[in-house]
């Protein structure tokens, strides 16, 4: 068995252990509801505030967005081998982080930092499970220095757009300045456009410093556990979907 598919059902009996599949088909209705429908509760913490939306989200949105990343970071070559140490800010449950040190060929470290201590614990979890090197924190991205090290790329998936509208523009300050300094970075985010009116411009500075920005549509070739959920719960995930801005 894979690491992956060993991950996923270890992944399984984790978030299954103190809840049925009819608990998590309605916990995981509840959580797209909060993404689709009432996206401003996620900055308070609205996607994880109760046991069954964190398993929802680690068991089922973990997953998608792993393999979507995945095929990402090879799309656009991120995976040289010169990475030392992905620094994967706002990391969630570190599948963001993991995807891409998977798919280098020689894995690098990974150093997360998130402000959900269940996300942190879960990124490490994650990690340890597939066999990388590294350690997720409990800290707020504002105060995060950023590195202006060329071998330690800057990850940011699924992050910014859940940040409070306030506090964009000097995480944006700083992405600017680490491509001043030649470090690569990967930020991630869905391909619906509904409370994306900063990705333009972010998108306008950072390409302007050498990023490039792509969206993005992979067949869905979901794994049999995934599939099943999402059938539980009337998805029908049948691509995978991202924007992205990469900076080589």
């Amino acid at each position: 068995m894979s690491q992956v598919a060993s991950w996923l059902a270890e992944l399984e009996k984790r978030h299954l252990a103190n809840l049925t599949r009819a608990e998590l088909t309605r916990a995981l209705r509840a959580l797209s509801s909060v993404y689709v429908e009432r996206r401003e509760k996620i900055a308070g913490g609205a996607a994880l505030d109760s046991a069954g939306k964190r398993a929802a989200f680690g068991l089922f949105y973990g997953p998608l967005h792993f393999l979507t990343v995945d095929a990402v970071v090879r799309a656009v070559g991120a995976n040289r081998p010169s990475i030392a140490t992905i620094v994967d800010l706002g990391c969630g449950t570190g599948v963001g982080g993991a995807a891409w040190a998977l798919a280098c060929e020689r894995s690098p470290r990974l150093r997360g930092i998130d402000r959900n201590a269940w996300a942190v614990a879960e990124a490490n979890w994650t990690w340890s499970q597939l066999g990388l090197r590294g350690r997720a924190t409990t800290g707020d991205i504002r105060n995060h220095p950023i590195t202006r090290s060329p071998d330690h790329p800057i990850l940011l998936a699924y992050c910014v757009n859940e940040l409070p509208e306030a506090q964009r523009p000097a995480l944006l300050e700083k992405m600017a300045a680490a491509a001043g300094h030649g470090v690569s970075f990967l930020i991630v985010e869905s391909i619906a456009r509904r409370d994306k009116a900063w990705w333009p411009e972010w998108a306008a500075r950072l390409t302007g410093l050498g990023a490039r920005a792509d969206e993005w549509r992979f067949p869905a070739d979901l794994p049999p556990m995934l599939a099943q959920i999402a059938r539980s719960a009337g998805l029908d995930p049948r691509e995978l979907t991202a924007r992205t801005l990469f900076k080589p």
